[in-house]
């Protein structure tokens, strides 16, 4: 059913536009030659809004309109703007919104979408000659508000959420140790227990092409581990499912460097990866120490127990370094397992 020439479909979307939103943005899309969806914003009654609500942390207005605009690169007629709207409590909030909305889509509006029919008299004064249609109402598409999101927590609802936003949600855990400690074992068991991706130590497979480390690794070999390590993260980071298991970082990579290079001090580029150090973002680190079988791979090196731990204690001089916070897990493989459950399930029902 065609209803208009020009619609309008707007909303704070706070604190992403959620699978509601979308079903009611791709309906209004089909009954319209073209579809402005608006991004209303006052950033600092978001953020009280948000704290309220005590469960997620504000998004900023630019994500919102970026998540938009990812969700309706398909529709040539649908654009998205973003427009200011003070939040005082007053009519006048509308009023003001409405210019700003008019202005931004530059035309005549004949259609104006919602899904709260209570919105009609207000649509009605500000839009004079304009149809408002309201679209589920009830919320049986897509039983889910905002509101519910904020207060209850982004993880209850993950069904809920776009896949193009999911990403920014889903929580990193990395798994840190120096070498032979069941850092890959155990990334790949909890990827396996929560039905998600993971990403593999890129420096193993680095050196797997040369069949060993300590003789052939050069300066120039750290910051390209790091650099692809960090590609891996971002292309698996869009397939996680709530959390994505890491398997080492750029602390690692420096950590390396300095045991088969000797002096990080004296390599001019070694300060790279302590910028990507200073970059990088996880939600929880595991330090696992090394009091598992070491097993030689072909390429490791350092197998003396008396050895492993002098270098379990430079790792965590470098995480200190960095003022890194992680959790210790010890013990055999099956009690790793169990602790790091632990944890991953408390970071993610937090």
């Amino acid at each position: 059913m065609k209803a208009g020439k020009v619609g309008m479909y707007g909303g704070k979307f706070l604190p992403f536009p959620h699978m509601g939103h979308v079903y009611a943005m791709t309906v209004a899309s089909t009954m319209v030659d073209e579809l402005h969806v608006i991004v209303s914003y006052d950033t600092e009654y978001e953020k009280k809004l948000c704290k309220k609500g005590g469960k997620v942390d504000h998004v900023d207005y630019k994500l919102r309109v970026r998540w938009w605009k990812q969700l309706t690169k398909d529709m040539p007629h649908v654009k998205v703007h973003a427009v200011h709207e003070k939040q005082t409590g007053q009519f006048s909030d509308w009023e003001r919104g409405a210019e700003g909305i008019k202005n931004a889509i530059g035309k005549p509006i004949d259609v104006v979408f919602s899904s709260e029919l209570s919105y009609t008299p207000i649509f009605e004064e500000l839009y004079p000659g304009a149809n408002h249609i309201v679209i589920d109402s009830e919320r049986s598409a897509y039983n889910i508000s905002g509101t519910r999101i904020r207060e209850e927590g982004v993880m209850k609802h993950w069904d809920m959420i776009p896949r193009v936003v999911q990403p920014y949600f889903a929580k990193k855990v990395v798994v840190v140790g120096t070498e032979s400690c069941g850092k890959s074992t155990l990334v790949k068991n909890l990827a396996a227990l929560y039905n998600t991706s993971y990403v593999s130590e890129y420096g193993r497979t680095f050196y797997e092409k040369f069949g060993s480390c300590e003789d052939v690794t050069i300066a120039n070999d750290y910051p390209e581990i790091a650099f692809e390590h960090k590609y891996h993260e971002k292309v698996e980071l869009q397939r996680a499912n709530k959390v994505l298991f890491i398997d080492t970082e750029a602390v690692v990579t420096q950590y390396y460097s300095k045991l088969y290079l000797n002096s990080r001090e004296h390599l001019p580029i070694q300060p790279i990866l302590d910028e990507i150090i200073r970059m990088q973002q996880y939600d929880l680190w595991l330090f696992l120490e090394p009091d598992v079988k070491w097993v030689d791979d072909g390429t490791r090196t350092f197998g003396e127990q008396v050895i492993r731990e002098k270098n379990n204690k430079f790792l965590k001089s470098l995480l200190r370094e960095h003022d890194i916070e992680y959790v210790t897990i010890s013990g055999d493989y099956s009690q790793r397992l169990e602790k790091a459950f632990y944890h991953v399930n408390k970071l993610i029902n937090s």
